[in-house]
C-alpha cells in the first residue's frame, strides 16, 4: 500500500554517530569538488571528450568515486580529448582490456548513478512508502530511472560509433547495457537494503549526509558487480570497447 509521509525529514533527528556524519559531509564535499574540477577541465580548459556522453560520465563518476574518479579522468579520460592528442602529437593511447572494461562500467554507472540520485530524491519529496518503508518504492523508481538513463547514455555512445538510426540504436543500446546496468544496481541495491534494514533500520533518509555516503559506497559496490558482466559483454561484441 502506498501512502504519503512528511518529505525529506530534517537532519536533526538522525541517529548515526557524529563521527560518521562528519565523514559523510567530508566525503560528499570532496566528491563534489572532484566533479567540479573535471567539469572545469572539460568546459573551461577545453579538454572536450571525443565521445560527448563521456563529458557527463566523468563528473558523475567523481560524485561517488571522489579522488579515485578524478584520478581516473586524469589518466584515462583527459588523454581521449582531441586537444590532449593535439598537444601530444596526435597520440591515441590504447587502453589495456581491463581498463577498457572499467571505462565501460563507468559509462554504465553514469546513467545508473544519475537515475538513483533523481529517484531517491523524488521518492523522499513525494513521501511514498510500501509496507511502511520508503525503501521499496525507492528501489522501483531508482531502477526505472537508472534503466532509462543508462540506455540513453549507451544510445549516445553506440549509435554514433555504428552510425545507427533511432530504432536500431535503441535496440543495440538495450542489448549492450540492459544486463550491465542491472548488475550495477544489484550491487547498489543489495548494499542499500542491508544499510536500511540492518545497519540503520528506519534511521536514514535523503535529508541526511550519511544516506548519501551509503549511496556512494553502494555505487562503488555496483561498479564491482557490473565489472565481470561488462567484461563478457565487450568480449562477445555486444558492447563497444570504449
Amino acid at each position: 500500500m502506498l501512502r504519503r509521509e512528511r518529505p525529506l525529514q530534517c537532519a536533526g533527528d538522525d541517529v548515526p554517530p557524529t563521527w560518521l556524519i562528519a565523514v559523510a559531509w567530508i566525503s560528499l564535499a570532496v566528491a563534489v569538488g572532484c566533479a567540479i574540477v573535471i567539469l572545469a577541465d572539460i568546459y573551461v580548459r577545453g579538454y572536450r571528450q571525443q565521445m560527448g556522453i563521456m563529458e557527463a560520465v566523468w563528473p558523475i563518476t567523481a560524485l561517488y568515486a571522489g579522488p579515485v574518479g578524478l584520478w581516473a579522468y586524469w589518466m584515462l579520460g583527459r588523454p581521449r580529448s582531441p586537444r590532449w592528442r593535439g598537444e601530444h602529437a596526435g597520440a591515441k593511447p590504447e587502453q589495456p582490456y581491463p581498463v577498457a572494461v572499467a571505462i565501460g562500467v563507468m559509462h554504465c554507472g553514469g546513467g545508473c548513478t544519475l537515475g538513483d540520485i533523481i529517484g531517491a530524491t523524488f521518492v523522499a519529496l513525494v513521501g511514498l512508502e510500501i509496507a511502511g518503508l520508503a525503501l521499496w518504492p525507492e528501489l522501483v523508481v531508482d531502477y526505472a530511472l537508472a534503466f532509462t538513463l543508462g540506455i540513453v547514455f549507451q544510445y549516445f555512445s553506440i549509435a554514433p560509433m555504428r552510425d545507427l538510426g533511432l530504432r536500431e540504436g535503441v535496440v543495440a543500446a538495450l542489448k549492450a547495457d540492459a544486463l550491465s546496468l542491472t548488475a550495477f544496481e544489484v550491487g547498489l541495491f543489495g548494499w542499500m537494503i542491508f544499510v536500511q534494514l540492518v545497519l540503520f533500520p528506519e534511521q536514514l533518509h535523503p535529508g541526511q549526509a550519511v544516506y548519501w555516503l551509503m549511496m556512494q559506497i553502494g555505487m562503488l559496490l555496483g561498479f564491482v558487480t557490473a565489472y565481470p558482466v561488462n567484461w563478457w559483454l565487450i568480449r562477445v561484441g555486444l558492447k563497444e570497447r570504449m
